[in-house]
């Protein structure tokens, strides 16, 4: 298990629904050590902290095995970063993971707190309307991490996988449970009693248990 990518962004103007809309979703990959603290990717640019960064979700992973997926399911190469992720990762089923598992990457260490859910934004990268959907049905949402210890991290360190010993929600159970119809009382009480991302807990706490 590696990181293969750190990428970050400047602040870029998109036009949707005809209005012009800031985003730091067009991320690159960086060459250098970078530093990852609470407040996430050092001179990473995150525009609504509404929804994305914040302590609860300062880094957002995405795997090269989802990407490769993706790469066949779209029938083209893909770059890293083009999901909007900080990190990419490589031999980590992101899918697996749970709430309150924890990655150390040098000398830093990550706890999962949620799944990625799709914005318009990510539609407007990947130019099409539709991904959003895409990406719901694909079930492949990566994951976001608040940072338990600051540290300095670079491409090519390897990472080591703690798994939380806890029964906890896991990152797909969220990722269903937020797009489901129907949602299962049983799985709303298992994520409220998950670490979860405050912004996650929120949406999830008003949902009847009935």
């Amino acid at each position: 298990m590696k990181l293969v990518s750190i990428n970050r962004a400047q602040k870029q103007q998109i036009e949707f629904d005809g209005k012009l809309v800031e985003t730091g979703i067009f991320k690159k990959p960086v060459a250098s050590s970078v530093y990852v603290s609470s407040a996430g990717i050092e001179s990473d640019n995150i525009v609504d902290l509404s929804v994305h960064g914040g302590a609860d979700q300062a880094v957002y992973l995405y795997s090269q095995e989802d990407y490769q997926w993706w790469a066949d399911f779209l029938g083209r190469e893909l770059e890293p970063g083009l999901f909007g992720e900080n990190l990419t990762t490589q031999g980590i089923d992101l899918r697996e993971l749970v709430i309150g598992d924890r990655l150390m990457i040098g000398n830093t260490i990550l706890e999962i707190s949620a799944p990625r859910t799709p914005c318009f934004k990510l539609a407007v990268r990947m130019g099409d309307s539709k991904f959003a959907k895409q990406f719901i049905f694909a079930g492949r949402p990566g994951a976001y991490a608040r940072v338990l210890r600051d540290g300095n991290i670079s491409a090519g360190d390897p990472i080591i996988l703690v798994k939380t010993d806890q029964a906890y929600a896991g990152v797909l159970e969220v990722f269903e449970l937020w797009h489901a119809k129907q949602r299962c009382p049983q799985l709303i009480r298992k994520a409220l009693a998950s670490p979860i991302s405050n912004y996650h807990r929120s949406v999830i706490h008003d949902w009847p248990l009935t």
